[in-house]
């Protein structure tokens, strides 16, 4: 429960400060382009360090990586929620994710190293992708709230007596697991951050510069390089940050891919749907907010009967029916224009959003650490969590880069022309994860059967 509830709050504000984002804007006075630096700065660093939180774990030990990183999650949500200006509030965020990278993996591979594989880890599995799932569509909910109740800062704020508390107890009743003799791939964990970093800012700076700007070009092809080196590096070095062997599994390596390309997508559906209802309908952040209500609800109702659903049914299929109802609530929702109603334009699109999403996670996850040994249990969740990062911070800076491209005027009739762009290529997104889960993991996990 320490360990779920610690998560919860991690994923909680990951999508909490989407539903203040409008006001943040007027507040600190961010532009359309750096207003997607809020997010990308915390997914950035979050994606950027898993991979050397992952393989901390293994060496330092997994609860104690994992008070660290509440720690650190903690503090720096104290410093969001008090943020003065744009510098202020994207450093912070940065933080807040650079805590997060320690703290997820560590989640994920102490339930993968305290339970064999078998019922009771399904089980836990399920509950942590829950969290992943509940925790995002909530919230957008709990953002608003306090956005129009209290302020946009206390969502950050709430985090503080919240962080303590896991602490105390985690002291207390979390015990450590076994450590893995090694050393930290310190070029590895450096070249991964600055490789994805490069390309994020190259994509995200040509919604402003253009595909042909000196600076975007640069940016891109020095991220591809230097991924490139990433992956010599791992094929060489003797203790590799992240193991390719992990992805000899199809398996695995299918799943580390659709996971990329859902979490593109779902980070659009957030980022643009609030502005949507907030710039084009004209809601309060309050109103915007509960406008996710529905979502919620059925994403934690289908989330909760997964468990027994993947009893009766296959992951691969339970997998292929949620994917495909995202994209179809994607394609839907992208229709929406100032006119639509809020229950046909918006509500019955994110029903069926949630519940793809509801059946989505448990077995994504259940498919990335597939077959991964207790000594590589740190590994793989680094890589579950690295594919869920950097699929929100890339898809959402393509997403942010083609629309603001598409449409560059502004005011409530651009945000709806920029909001349909985005969420069409979002269901692009989810198309392409349908073709991964059909052709790559559900043959290969009948195989494993």
């Amino acid at each position: 429960m320490i360990v779920l509830v610690s998560y919860f709050m991690l994923i909680l504000d990951n999508s909490i400060v989407f539903t203040g984002l409008p006001v943040i804007q007027r507040e600190i006075g961010f532009s359309q382009t750096g207003l997607a630096w809020v997010q990308d700065a915390y997914t950035l660093t979050f994606g950027g360090a898993l991979l050397l939180g992952a393989r901390a774990g293994d060496i330092v030990g997994r609860r104690r990586m994992f008070l660290i990183g509440l720690v650190v999650f903690t503090v720096a949500s104290g410093l969001v929620g008090g943020a003065q200006s744009e510098g202020w509030m994207i450093g912070a965020r940065a933080l807040q994710g650079l805590g997060s990278a320690i703290l997820a993996p560590a989640s994920l591979s102490l339930i993968t190293a305290t339970f064999d594989e078998g019922p009771e880890r399904s089980r836990s599995v399920a509950l942590y992708s829950a969290v992943a799932g509940i925790g995002a569509s909530l919230g957008m909910v709990v953002g608003g709230v306090f956005a129009e109740l209290v302020s946009w800062r206390a969502g950050f704020f709430v985090n503080l007596p919240i962080g303590v508390l896991m602490f105390v107890l985690a002291v207390r009743y979390l015990v450590e697991t076994p450590r893995s003799p090694g050393r930290f791939d310190v070029i590895g964990a450096l070249s991964s951050t600055v490789g994805v970093g490069a390309l994020v800012f190259g994509v995200i700076e040509s919604s402003t510069r253009g595909w042909g700007s000196p600076v975007t070009i640069v940016s891109v092809a020095l991220g591809l390089v230097v991924l490139a080196f990433l992956v010599r590096n791992e094929w060489r070095v003797e203790q590799p940050i992240m193991p390719l062997r992990l992805f000899r599994s199809a398996t695995r390596s299918g799943a580390y891919a659709v996971r990329f390309l859902y979490l593109g997508a779902m980070m659009g559906f957030f980022f643009f749907t609030t502005q949507f209802l907030q710039e084009v309908f004209g809601w309060t952040p309050l109103q915007a907010g509960l406008g996710f209500l529905p979502m919620s609800v059925v994403n934690f109702a289908v989330a909760m009967a997964v468990p027994r659903l993947l009893r009766v049914v296959r992951p691969g299929i339970v997998l292929l029916v949620g994917v495909a109802l995202s994209g179809a609530g994607l394609l839907w929702l992208a229709q929406a224009t100032a006119d639509s109603t809020f229950l046909v334009g918006v509500a019955l699109p994110m029903v069926v959003i949630g519940a793809g999403q509801g059946l989505v996670f448990a077995p994504l996850t259940g498919f990335g650490i597939a077959g991964a040994t207790a000594s590589d249990a740190g590994a793989a969740s680094g890589l579950v969590n690295t594919a869920h990062q950097l699929g929100s911070s890339l898809g959402l800076a393509v997403l942010v880069a083609v629309s603001t491209a598409s449409v560059q005027a502004s005011g409530a009739a651009a945000t709806a022309d920029r909001t349909h762009v985005a969420l069409a290529l979002a269901a692009g997104f989810t198309a392409g994860a349908l073709v991964v889960c059909a052709a790559v993991i559900v043959p290969a996990s009948r195989r494993a059967r």
